[in-house]
């Protein structure tokens, strides 16, 4: 029988690679603390990703590279501890893997020790082999990271569409390869063309998660506060606003302030 998202087993590594095996989409979404997971996780959300985004959506910097593994972990601790349902995917953050094996294999451990999280991600293909190797010899579960990879914005040269040239997306179709067979239980896929993450998809056996991908992707990513329309004046073509949080916050505000600006709130029935 196929697996059913209404279910409240906890899903695991193997439960999202029969997901794909049923033709089942998975859907994640970002997190980065315990109240936003736990209406996610009651919500029947498969997966939420605590990415290094919160180096923007929390901390208001301008791109991912200021966050440490320490504030990953902070966030990371916060969002397995509301999950009873959901995999918690953990961002390893810049500077955390590329130093060097055995630092990337340190930091590994010592989030997955302080977090509760079911699993790290990494940005980077062929260069990174090595070091996600050894990870997962520890026995860690280990997702990549091919397309545009925010870690490398400044080597990139901005947020367009990856792999569009065919040299380029021939590396990414390489890496991916290259990623699945060294034992990575998925890759997600950034805003690249949804012809090549089609082929992709069929070309390993790992899941593939998508953010600007295209439909063709095992499943879809995206940042709360983006799809929720929190995010003023960022609308990228590959975004939906599934609701209108901002405004809605910003009414309740105005309503409370009101209320107390008004001495409605607290009334008699409210006090003591």
């Amino acid at each position: 029988m196929a697996y059913l998202s209404t279910d409240k087993k906890k899903i695991t590594v193997n439960t999202l690679l029969q997901m794909k095996a049923n033709g089942e989409k998975i859907a994640q979404l970002t997190a980065y603390d315990y109240t936003t997971a736990k209406l996610f996780d009651e919500a029947g959300i498969d997966s939420i990703h605590v990415g290094d985004s919160g180096s923007n959506v929390v901390a208001g910097n301008a791109d991912t590279l200021p966050i440490t593994v320490d504030e990953m972990i902070f966030m990371a601790r916060g969002v397995a501890r509301a999950c009873n349902h959901a995999f918690v995917v953990c961002d390893m953050p810049f500077g955390s893997y590329q130093v060097s094996r055995e630092e990337g294999v340190r930091n590994a451990v010592k989030i997955m020790k302080e977090t509760g999280a079911d699993a790290l991600k990494l940005e980077g293909g062929i260069e990174i082999l090595d070091t996600v190797k050894a990870i997962i010899a520890a026995g860690i579960p280990v997702e990549g990271h091919l397309g545009l990879t925010p870690q490398s914005i400044h080597k990139l040269g901005g947020y367009g569409l990856r792999a569009k040239e065919e040299a380029e997306a021939e590396k990414l179709l390489a890496d991916a390869k290259a990623l699945d067979e060294a034992g990575c239980f998925g890759i997600t896929l950034e805003k690249v063309p949804a012809k090549l993450a089609k082929t992709v998809t069929e070309s390993i056996h790992g899941i593939t998660i998508g953010i600007g991908a295209g439909p063709y992707t095992d499943g879809q990513v995206l940042v709360y506060t983006d799809a929720f329309g929190m995010t003023e004046g960022f609308k990228p073509k590959f975004q939906r606003h599934f609701a209108e949080l901002g405004q809605g916050f910003k009414d309740a505000v105005s309503a409370y302030c009101k209320a107390v600006k008004t001495v409605d709130f607290p009334n008699e029935s409210e006090s003591y």
